[in-house]
């Protein structure tokens, strides 16, 4: 028998077409990109997050072949000062460890300095960000699951045992934004030793409790809730949510049912001091154990419908095959005090038809995806009227009332949801769609944020009318920043797309609304004060304010800064709150973002105000720090060479900079005395005179921190001469000796010039009748606008014509003259525009160093650095640098290190990337 296509048959001729095959399938352009292929993966597993925005500012992302992570991260441009994505490092650790096994979810931890990544056999590895976004080390190594069901549907990291600072909202009180301001404690269950811990359920159903002990090493408990039949175990989602009542857990499972568990974690001992235990006894670490409070099985709830009669558990009469789940939350109110929200948490579930379904037949017409609600509450239990007949010996018997999920309006829409994000520290719940529009829902109410429906009151950026503009690049995953003003869209081709928020500020429609710009500047304000209080990552909101505003809305947004956190700049009397102030060195920070161009400019003058005095704080802390890290010990141990040299170079950076100021004083002084007798003269000069020198010495934060590093440089001159130094150390001490007594300045004048810059100030302060509650208004006006308030020109007239002049006998003029100031970076002259295009200093060390690196690293580069030791970072917020070895020579350098704050973070708060290349350090 010969075959058919022997005869060349046509094959539409089977059946009976004389045009080409068709299958009855939409044509692809009916649909984006790969997103059947994403539907499908949200309905067969619950865990699937492809990208996730940590709250450090990684940007964690899987590649199209499964097989990598490669991570990104904001970055302001050294070359242009202008701030995008950067460019991608693969993590090739992860894709070392899972062994080619394709990965499917990343999770990062509440701190947002682990990251857990899932592969689809369900092994779990997780690695942390030890000293730059960019580069991971290992914690825990995926194990291997001989089980089939050990997929992951659902995962949540325990939160860390700690309280922060929280805004509620921004209200209107008298023309003025009032923020409200709580403390809010955190939320268990907790890892008694405070160490890292997860939760995961299976497929097969079985809860994982993966935790570190002490000594750095990673176990593991597991339990099974109980379930009414063994097709109750295959699970597809599940929802996890911390609240203070335990965890609460719904499941879906792959015979269409909700399951419900209020579980607690108990720990054995309940109360661990790691002081108080030996060190080699891990049988003494604290061990937890699960325990199910609640179980609540829900009826099928497969497909969404409208035909139910309204009961507080009826879901629909009819079925209907076409839509799947495809995504299971937990959602919880928002909290507005330390206590916590009392309101009922609700369970939302996303289902979906196939993009393939064809609206040919009446049964199968209806939205693409139906969100459906339950609210849980509580209901008494409903006897029988029968059995209030029978007798009873206990009549006072107290029933406990039982949990109930009471079905909500469900939301219907044409459009695909792809995700569903609480965020905005609850306030906020975003939906976005498979055409990548994102819609803003009130939580509460699951009102639409449409724009500023109440202009006195602002709770969230949504709220006060931010939103996404459509995009043409349909992505399928997508993650918010930590703040919520930008998103990342992961497309089908493995590619990232970032988005911010718009908003108009007030000017549509060529008319002005002066309520809109003021209520969108109080959302960026509410945003940024809540990421102050959560020490979260702001440099989302960095981006939208250079991007957004122009500089004199930039200057509205710093002062309600300074409100909202509150700051009172006045530091003439409690001067040692400067040291542990939270929120100084953030305002400082954004304040010198925002006037920086790029590393060959010099910053505009706020800017370059806001800059110097965050280097004079870093210095004023490095002194103490320097004379206490060594204690602790059981003997004193030889100081690091390496923390000598960086005492050296700050030693240097603060002479000259205490002497680039006494240098433009005297210049200044020589320039105003021919106008000695003409005071208006005199004060229009000044008005249009910028002296970085004049600001610095008038405002009692800056002159309080150059206090504090003269007497750091009277402690290390006087009381290390005996201290435990050898080899280079003892070089790096004995240099630091030789420049202090070089100084042309000695310290002890230097003193002598500050107390009488502090009279002066004192004198026009009373002279004015300003107290103590007038001060902080033009001690604001000093740092923030950089300007001399009139309050203040006197106590400058005093400066130029009696405190310098009355300097020179004891200073050596010529030598302060003469000195080289263009390593500083912070004059405007030839000499200092050359420096900086051929050289670069350590941020930290304050040693100069070649620029001759590439902005960019990769993993591998990255790698040689690690192995070799020596390693260079760039921050993302300021573009600085630092080198240095990586881990620390010693412990003791280590622990310097720790404590100033710089393992991750630059001196301005900014996050390191590590840079390719090697660099050779000039001493």
């Amino acid at each position: 028998m010969p075959l058919i296509m022997e005869d060349s048959i046509n094959v539409d001729d089977l059946f009976g077409e004389p045009s080409a095959l068709g299958l009855g399938l939409p044509p692809s352009a009916s649909s984006p990109k790969g997103l059947a292929q994403r539907l499908d993966e949200m309905r067969l597993l619950g865990c699937c997050q492809k990208i996730a925005w940590s709250k450090l500012g990684c940007i964690a992302y899987i590649s199209q072949d499964s097989s990598r992570v490669n991570v990104r991260h904001l970055q302001c441009r050294p070359s242009d000062g202008k701030w995008a994505l950067s460019e991608e490092t693969p993590l090739l650790p992860i894709t070392e460890a899972h062994g080619g096994h394709p990965l499917a979810h990343l999770s990062w931890n509440e701190a947002g300095s682990e990251l857990a990544v899932v592969d689809l056999a369900g092994r779990i590895s997780i690695y942390s960000i030890p000293i730059a976004l960019n580069s991971v080390n290992g914690l825990r190594q995926p194990a291997f699951e001989p089980d089939d069901g050990a997929q992951i549907v659902g995962m949540m990291w325990l939160n860390t045992q700690r309280s922060v600072h929280a805004f509620y909202q921004a209200a209107k009180v008298q023309g003025r934004w009032a923020y409200s301001p709580f403390r809010r404690r955190p939320i268990g269950p907790f890892h008694r030793a405070n160490k890292a811990a997860l939760i995961c359920i299976t497929r097969s159903g079985v809860m994982k409790l993966l935790y570190q002990n002490p000594d750095a090493r990673w176990a593991e408990i597991s339990a099974e809730p109980k379930n009414t039949s063994y097709s109750d175990r295959l699970l597809t989602h599940a929802a996890l949510v911390a609240t203070q009542n335990g965890i609460l857990v719904a499941t879906y499972s792959a015979c269409h049912k909700i399951c419900f568990y209020r579980v607690q974690i108990n720990w054995s001992p309940s109360q661990w001091d790691p002081a108080q235990q030996p060190k080699q006894a891990p049988n003494q670490y604290p061990v937890p154990s699960f325990r199910f409070t609640h179980c609540k099985v829900e009826t099928s709830c497969n497909v969404p419908g409208t035909n139910r009669s309204g009961g507080e558990s009826d879901l629909q009469s009819f079925s209907n095959p076409l839509y799947c789940l495809s995504r299971l939350d937990i959602i919880l109110p928002t909290s507005d005090n330390a206590a916590g929200s009392s309101a009922s948490p609700w369970i939302v579930a996303i289902f979906s038809t196939s993009p393939h379904v064809t609206p040919d037949h009446t049964h199968q017409q209806g939205p693409a995806s139906v969100i459906v609600r339950w609210q849980l509450d509580t209901a008494a239990f409903a006897l029988h009227p029968k059995f209030d007949e029978m007798a009873s010996k206990r009549t006072n018997v107290q029933v406990k009332p039982r949990t109930v999920l009471r079905r909500l309006d469900d939301i219907c829409s044409d459009r695909y949801v792809i995700s569903v994000d609480h965020m905005e520290y609850g306030n906020v719940l975003a939906i976005t769609y498979d055409d990548s529009s994102v819609s803003f829902y009130d939580p509460k109410t699951m009102a639409v944020f449409n724009g500023v429906d109440d202009a006195n009151t602002v709770t969230s950026l949504a709220q006060a009318g931010f939103h996404y503009t459509p995009d043409t690049a349909a992505g399928q995953h997508i993650s918010f920043s930590p703040s919520a003003c930008a998103a990342v869209m992961l497309d089908s081709d493995g590619q990232t797309h970032l988005r911010v928020v718009e908003h108009s500020y007030g000017a549509e429609n060529d008319l002005y609304d002066e309520n809109k710009f003021s209520a969108a500047i109080a959302a960026l304000t509410l945003a940024y004060c809540r990421g102050c209080g959560s020490e979260v990552n702001t440099d989302d909101i960095l981006l939208i304010l250079i991007r957004q505003l122009s500089s004199d809305a930039q200057t509205t947004f710093i002062n309600e800064v300074y409100r909202a956190l509150p700051i009172n700049c006045n530091f003439t009397v409690e001067q040692d709150k400067l040291m542990n102030h939270p929120y100084i060195p953030r305002c400082l920070s954004i304040q010198a973002a925002l006037g920086f161009n790029d590393k060959h400019k010099p910053r505009s003058f706020a800017s370059s105000v806001s800059w110097s005095i965050l280097q004079l704080r870093h210095a004023s802390i490095l002194y103490p720090f320097f004379f206490q890290y060594n204690k602790g010990g059981i003997q004193p141990e030889p100081h690091d060479a390496d923390v000598v040299r960086m005492m050296l170079g700050n030693t240097k950076w603060a002479l000259d900079f205490s002497l680039y100021i006494l240098n433009e004083l005297f210049d200044l002084a020589d320039e105003f005395e021919s106008l000695s007798n003409d005071q208006e003269a005199f004060n229009q000069k000044l008005k249009n005179t910028n002296s970085l020198s004049l600001i610095i010495l008038l405002s009692s934060m800056s002159r309080a921190f150059l206090r504090f590093i003269c007497r750091g440089l009277r402690g290390i001159h006087a009381g290390y001469a005996n201290a435990p130094l050898a080899g280079d150390a003892r070089i790096y001490y004995s240099e630091i000796c030789q420049t202090l007594e070089a100084c042309p300045a000695r310290i002890d004048v230097y003193e002598k010039f500050l107390a009488g810059v502090d009279s002066a100030v004192r004198h026009a302060y009373h002279g004015a009748g300003f107290g103590d509650a007038e001060r902080p208004g033009p001690e604001k006006e000093l740092l923030v606008n950089a300007r001399i308030p009139p309050v203040l020109v006197t106590a400058v007239s005093t400066i130029l014509r009696q405190t310098m002049p009355g300097l020179k006998a004891d200073v050596d003029r010529l030598g302060i003259y003469m000195g080289d100031y263009s390593w500083l970076g912070f004059g405007s002259d030839r000499r200092s525009e050359l420096y900086r295009r051929s050289r670069e200093v350590d941020i930290i060390k304050k040693t100069p160093i070649r620029a001759t690196m590439s902005p960019h690293a990769d993993a591998t580069q990255a790698g040689k650095l690690n192995n070799q030791g020596q390693l260079r970072r760039r921050c993302v917020r300021c573009c600085e640098v630092s080198e240095g070895a990586y881990p620390p020579r010693s412990v003791l350098a280590f622990r310097m290190i720790f404590k100033l704050g710089h393992l991750r973070s630059c001196i301005c708060g900014g996050m390191w990337t590590v840079e390719s290349g090697m660099n050779e350090t000039s001493k």
